[in-house]
């Protein structure tokens, strides 16, 4: 629902919408909540496994977009289980098509962190 509100106004109701969004996820979805679990103890290793700040952005860059594809993965099945539950096959392909893209982006990262990590440790 529209609200009118523009400036700073819309930023706050902007960030209070966003701010229940990851509620929700971390409430009702553990996929989220197994990611971030993962998610939290990564971040201040990256300050360790980082060497600059391109190594760390893409170490960070990496496990948050694990989080941000998880999110998206989330909001599809909820609209998709919202339209119906009953067996269709573009229902099933959006949910497989959404799972796979967060697969790719847990390999992603998982090269990241594996690759960077490994130069460190081996450097």
């Amino acid at each position: 629902m529209k609200h009118g509100h523009t400036g700073w106004r819309h930023l706050v109701h902007s960030t209070g919408y966003s701010l229940q969004g990851l509620r929700a996820a971390f409430r009702h979805e553990s996929a989220f909540r197994q990611e971030l679990a993962l998610c939290v103890p990564l971040l201040p290793l990256a300050w360790w496994i980082g060497e600059g700040p391109v190594e760390w952005i893409l170490l960070v860059g990496s496990a948050l977009l694990v989080l941000i594809v998880e999110l998206l993965n989330s909001a599809i099945e909820n609209v998709v289980d919202r339209i119906g539950t009953e067996h269709h096959e573009l229902s099933g392909r959006a949910k497989d098509i959404s799972s796979a893209a967060v697969m790719l982006t847990l390999v992603l990262a998982g090269l990241t962190w594996g690759l960077l990590a490994g130069q460190k440790l081996l450097g």
